[in-house]
C-alpha cells in the first residue's frame, strides 16, 4: 500500500511572533459543534425506541458504528460515545483503556493491546458525564486522573491527564494503531518481520542496513504541531495533535518518540516526559489537552493546534487543575539587540511549574508568549538552541508583562579567536553527519566514516564528525599554523559539546603539552547519540594552551589531539562519547 505521512511544517517561520501554548488572545477556535439533536430527533434518526436518561446526561441505547447522533451508552463493559459525526469510541469501565475507535465503520485501534496512559493503568475508577455538546469521561487510578472528552459533530477526542506526583507513573498516552491499515512510510518506518535488532530492542537495521527506531522522529518539539498518517486513497487520516507541553519537561528543542513506524505495531505518542537527554525533572500537574484527531485524509484543523485551540468549553467541566483563559497572563518584548541574521532565535520560560517558549520576529526582535500560569520563571534567549542570554520575568494573571529591549552579552561567538571550527549554536550543525543523526544510528551506511582528521583554513567544516566516541573515533587531529606574535602568547582553547555521554570529555594535547582532565560536563544518564537526540546539557570545555606549547616555527604545523576520556567504559557507539557543538582557539 502506497502511505503518504504528514506532519507538520515547522510553524515558526509562518508565526514568529507565537507561543507554543493556549493562547487565550487567539482569533482562531476550536471547531464549532453540530446542533445537539433533541430527543424527537434522536429516535427519527436512529430508528430505535426509546432512550435512556440517567444522572442528569443524555444517553442513548447502544448505536451502529455509522450512526449520526451525539450520546453515550454503556454496553455491560464499556462507555460508548458517538459524537455525532463519522467517530464512535469506547472507554472500558474497569481501567479506562481507550479500546475501540471506528472511524467511517472502520475500527482502527489495536493490535493486541489497547490504547491507553503509559501501558495501561490497571483498576480504575471510570465515570461519565454530559454537559451541553461536551461529553466527559474521568478514570481516577490513585492520584492519577485521565480525561476523554468528545464534542457534538467533532471526529476528535481530547485528552488530559492530571498526575500528582510519582506514586503513579505518567509519561505518555500511546495510541495502538491496527496494523496493515495505516501503514507508516519515512525514515523512521520500518517492516518489523524484514530487521534485526542492533541495540537494546528498540534500535533496528532493514535488510539494506538502513536503521530504523521510534526514536527517529527528527523533530524537536517546537517544530510540530501533530504527527499521524493518512493512507493511499487520501480518504482517512489519523493525527496526534500535541498539546502545548507546558506541564512536559525538557524545553522547546527536546526530542523523544512521536511515533513507531513498526509495521506490527505502528503507535501514536504523546509524550510529556521522557528520560533518555532530558535535562529537568518531571512536572506534575494538569497536562494537556492533547488530542486524537481523525479526517478524511487531509491534516487535522489548525485550530486544534496548541498554539491557536482556545477550549472555554471546558471551564465548567470539573477538570483537575484546569485553568481558563482569564486565569492566565503573557509577556511581550519589545525587542532584541546583538541577534546574529543567520539564526532563529527562540526565547524560553521554565520554572518548576509550567516551561514555554516564543518565537523572536526576525525583523523587529519582537516576541509574545501568551497564556502562561501565573509566577516567576526563569527567561532564556537561545540563539538556535544555545543559551546566550538569561533573566527573570514574573507573570500575573490577567495581564501582560512588558519587557524592554534585550541586549545579548552571552554569545561566545563575539569572541575574537585565531580560528574556529563550526559556530556557537548549541547543536552540531553543519558538522559532518550531523542531519542524519535525527533520523538514524550512527552505524548507519548513509553516514559517512566518523574518521578524518581536519586542517584549519583547508578542510570544510562538513568534513569534521559531529560525533565523537572513545571506542570509534578517538584521538581526532586538529592541523593549525600561526603567526609568530600568536605563537609567542598562551591562547585559551574552547571546546563547546551539546550533548556528553558517559561522562564523556576531552583530555587535550598541542603538540607536546597536554592539559589536564576538566571536570564531567552535565550528563543526562542515559543514551543521547544513539537515539537521534544530540542535545542534553550544553557545556564549554575551557583549556589554558601556554606560549610554550606551539611551534615557534610560522612553516610548522600545530597538532591539537582531541581524546575523549570517562570513568566509565562501553562499547562501540554506546562507549563514552560527546556532540561537539563548536571549537575556537581565542586571539
Amino acid at each position: 500500500m502506497n502511505v503518504s505521512v504528514l506532519i507538520s511544517p515547522n510553524w515558526e517561520r509562518a508565526h514568529p511572533q507565537e507561543c507554543s501554548l493556549t493562547s487565550p488572545e487567539s482569533a482562531m477556535t476550536s471547531p464549532q459543534p453540530q446542533p445537539r439533536l433533541n430527543r424527537r430527533s434522536l429516535i427519527k434518526a436512529t430508528g430505535v425506541g426509546g432512550l435512556v436518561i440517567g444522572a442528569g446526561a443524555l444517553a442513548t441505547v447502544a448505536l451502529p458504528a455509522s450512526a449520526a447522533a451525539f450520546g453515550w451508552s454503556d454496553d455491560g463493559s464499556n462507555y460508548v460515545v458517538d459524537t455525532g459525526a463519522d467517530l464512535v469510541f469506547k472507554v472500558s469501565k474497569s481501567n479506562g483503556d481507550l479500546n475501540s475507535f471506528v472511524h467511517r465503520g472502520v475500527e482502527y485501534q489495536g493490535y493486541g493491546k489497547n490504547s491507553h496512559v503509559e501501558s495501561g493503568l490497571g483498576a480504575s475508577t471510570v465515570t461519565i458525564s454530559a454537559s451541553g455538546s461536551t461529553i466527559l469521561i474521568t478514570v481516577v487510578h490513585g492520584s492519577l486522573i485521565h480525561y476523554y472528552a468528545a464534542r457534538s459533530g467533532e471526529n476528535n477526542i481530547y485528552m488530559w491527564t492530571y498526575k500528582a506526583a510519582d506514586s503513579v507513573t505518567m509519561q505518555r498516552y500511546i495510541v495502538r494503531l491496527k496494523p496493515g491499515l495505516l501503514t507508516f512510510t519515512g525514515g523512521d518506518a520500518w517492516d518489523s518481520a524484514a530487521t534485526t535488532t542492533i541495540e537494546a530492542g528498540d534500535v533496528f537495521r532493514a535488510t539494506d542496513g538502513t536503521t530504523h527506531s521510534k526514536h527517529y522522529s527528527g523533530l524537536r518539539v517546537m517544530d510540530y504541531d501533530y504527527i499521524g498518517a493518512k493512507n493511499a486513497a487520501g480518504t482517512v487520516g489519523i493525527w496526534m495533535v500535541r498539546s502545548n507541553h507546558e506541564k512536559a519537561s525538557g524545553g522547546p528543542f527536546f526530542r523523544s518518540l512521536l511515533r513507531s513506524g513498526s509495521t506490527g505495531s505502528p503507535d501514536l505518542y504523546e509524550i510529556v516526559w521522557y528520560n533518555m537527554a532530558q535535562t529537568e525533572a518531571q512536572r506534575y500537574g494538569l497536562h494537556g489537552p492533547y488530542i486524537l484527531s481523525f479526517t478524511d485524509g487531509g491534516a487535522p484543523s489548525s485550530a486544534l493546534y496548541a498554539r491557536n485551540l482556545t477550549t472555554s468549553w471546558a471551564d465548567g467541566l470539573g477538570i483537575r487543575s484546569h485553568v481558563p483563559a482569564s486565569g492566565r497572563g503573557r509577556v511581550a518584548g519589545v525587542g532584541i539587540n546583538g541577534r546574529d541574521a543567520a539564526y532563529t532565535y527562540t526565547v524560553g520560560f521554565a520554572n518548576t511549574d509550567a516551561q514555554y517558549w516564543a518565537v523572536v520576529n526576525a525583523g523587529t526582535g519582537y516576541f509574545s508568549c501568551p497564556g502562561m500560569l501565573p509566577g516567576t520563571y526563569t527567561m532564556t534567549v537561545y540563539k538556535d538552541e544555545l543559551a546566550v542570554q538569561t533573566g527573570s520575568v514574573t507573570v500575573t494573571a490577567g495581564g501582560t508583562t512588558t519587557l524592554n529591549t534585550i541586549t545579548i552579552t552571552g554569545d561566545p561567538s563575539t569572541a575574537p579567536a585565531v580560528w574556529r571550527i563550526g559556530d556557537w549554536t548549541g547543536s552540531p550543525k553543519g558538522f559532518k553527519n550531523a542531519d542524519l543523526m535525527t533520523y538514524a544510528h550512527p552505524s548507519d551506511p548513509r553516514a559517512a566514516a566518523w574518521t578524518g582528521n581536519f586542517i584549519v583554513g583547508t578542510s570544510a567544516v562538513s568534513a569534521f564528525p559531529c560525533y565523537q566516541w572513545v571506542a570509534v573515533n578517538n584521538d581526532l587531529l586538529v592541523y593549525f599554523k600561526l603567526t609568530a606574535a600568536q605563537a609567542a602568547a598562551a591562547h585559551t582553547l574552547r571546546i563547546g559539546l551539546s550533548a556528553s555521554y558517559a561522562g564523556g570529555r576531552h583530555r587535550v594535547s598541542v603538540n607536546g603539552w597536554t592539559s589536564a582532565i576538566p571536570a564531567a560536563p552535565g550528563n543526562s544518564g542515559t543514551r543521547s547519540l544513539t537515539v537521534g537526540a544530540y542535545r542534553s546539557y550544553t557545556s564549554t570545555l575551557t583549556y589554558a594552551v601556554p606560549a610554550s606549547a606551539f611551534q615557534t616555527d610560522t612553516a610548522q604545523w600545530n597538532v591539537l589531539k582531541l581524546s575523549v576520556v570517562s570513568g566509565s567504559s562501553g562499547d562501540g557507539y554506546l562507549s563514552p562519547g560527546l556532540a561537539f557543538d563548536c571549537i575556537d582557539l581565542l586571539a
